[in-house]
């Protein structure tokens, strides 16, 4: 067996089944789930219709780039929503079954454990657990920089030495944040940029959230976005995208890497050997979707009214404010996240994600710790019934 195996932890799902071991929801209130980041907003009709009406593309095998069509799509894509010109779909895009798959892939193209040293990979902590099994599984060991309210949830550098920082091969960004909702500004991106090209390493910015927020006027800023406007190119950056949360269709599992055309040339490779080849009808129902907005500003328009009812009701008994972007409430709690997450399931049926399950003690702090992640995505009237019954649950504690 692989003995890099043994360095996985449960998923943080997984944990939480075992927290609810025993306990028996009172069944007179139905459940009300807000622990997975699952969108349940109605998918599309124009992206099922056009899902089926590529089902004769089953007769093929799909090739792992993808159709032109495909990435002249995605190409358009990121020009529009990122004011990018130039984008070449050849050598710039490769569109990948979720970016699950294509992050935990990324890693294993990346990390060269043959420089006589165990590289590092530095993720944001909380983090997406992808982050952690890519680094172990590639050989690496993970490095988690803090991210705190204190500093706005904002990196600190500082945390790692000197000697760290020359051991880096690769550095996983999510913006906007799971589970803070903290989106990058441009003198983040600058001092990114400026320790990559001192040290060498790889950036991976994970941004499947992007396109839930607030305001139309001000979309969160991409990475690629960032370099352009500091006058760089991409060397040494890429960028992962999904449609699941900007197209509600988290079961067709699509979305793209964009970026270093240098990079993406043996990550394809990689790829094709892994047999990561996207289903000819997803294809199709994805340049659909990458094609139009209309359903995206509907999308977070429902996600706007949700949080603009939940956010001040919550408000009112627990530090609930409103993320920079995407769709969780990062909220702290008056008892331990894990006793907050079972007392609550088991009194009021509502399910909450424990923060310190998406996190890891670093610097002698487990910055999930304290913290449960709620996920409006269920309908209005449900996140708001959720709303009350943990204000209920909180005036009895």
């Amino acid at each position: 067996m692989n003995p890099f195996l043994g360095k996985l932890q449960p998923y943080p799902f997984e944990k939480l089944r075992q927290l609810f071991a025993g306990v028996t929801p009172d069944r007179q209130r139905r459940e009300i789930r807000l622990s997975i980041g699952e969108p349940q907003h109605e998918t599309p009709a124009f992206i099922k219709d056009a899902l089926t009406a590529g089902l004769g593309g089953l007769a093929t095998y799909p090739t792992t780039l993808g159709s032109s069509e495909l990435r002249r799509s995605i190409a358009a894509w990121l020009e529009r929503r990122y004011g990018l010109h130039g984008i070449d779909a050849e050598t710039q895009v490769i569109p990948v079954n979720g970016s699950r798959e294509a992050l935990f892939a990324f890693a294993q193209t990346i990390i060269d454990p043959s420089r006589g040293y165990t590289p590092l990979v530095v993720s944001p902590n909380p983090f997406y657990q992808i982050y952690e099994g890519a680094a172990y599984l590639a050989g690496a060991e993970p490095r988690f920089l803090n991210t705190l309210p204190a500093n706005d949830y904002a990196f600190d550098f500082t945390e790692l030495s000197e000697a760290e920082w020359r051991r880096v091969q690769l550095f996983f960004v999510c913006s906007p944040g799971n589970p803070t909702g903290k989106v990058l500004d441009l003198d983040d991106w600058k001092q990114l940029f400026a320790l990559a090209d001192r040290y060498g390493f790889v950036i991976a910015s994970d941004e499947c959230y992007s396109e839930i927020f607030f305001d139309e006027a001000d979309p969160p800023l991409g990475c690629l976005q960032a370099a352009s406007l500091l006058g760089r190119d991409f060397e040494r950056l890429v960028m992962f995208s999904s449609l699941s949360k900007r197209s509600n269709v988290p079961g067709m599992r699509s979305g793209f890497v964009a970026g270093d055309p240098a990079i993406l040339k043996p990550f394809l490779l990689y790829r094709t050997y892994n047999g990561s080849a996207m289903n000819p009808a997803v294809q199709a129902a994805s340049v659909a979707a990458w094609n139009d907005e209309a359903h995206v500003r509907e999308s977070r328009r429902q996600y706007r009214d949700k949080f603009a009812a939940v956010t001040p009701r919550l408000a009112e008994v627990l530090p609930a404010a409103m993320p920079d972007a995407g769709f969780y409430l990062w909220v702290r709690t008056p008892v331990s996240d894990s006793a907050f997450a079972r007392q609550l399931v088991a009194g009021y049926n509502v399910v909450v994600l424990p923060g310190s399950y998406l996190a890891r003690t670093s610097q002698g702090v487990n910055p999930g710790a304290g913290f449960v992640r709620i996920a409006l995505v269920a309908p209005l009237a449900d996140c708001l019934e959720a709303a009350e019954r943990i204000r209920s649950f909180i005036s009895k504690l």
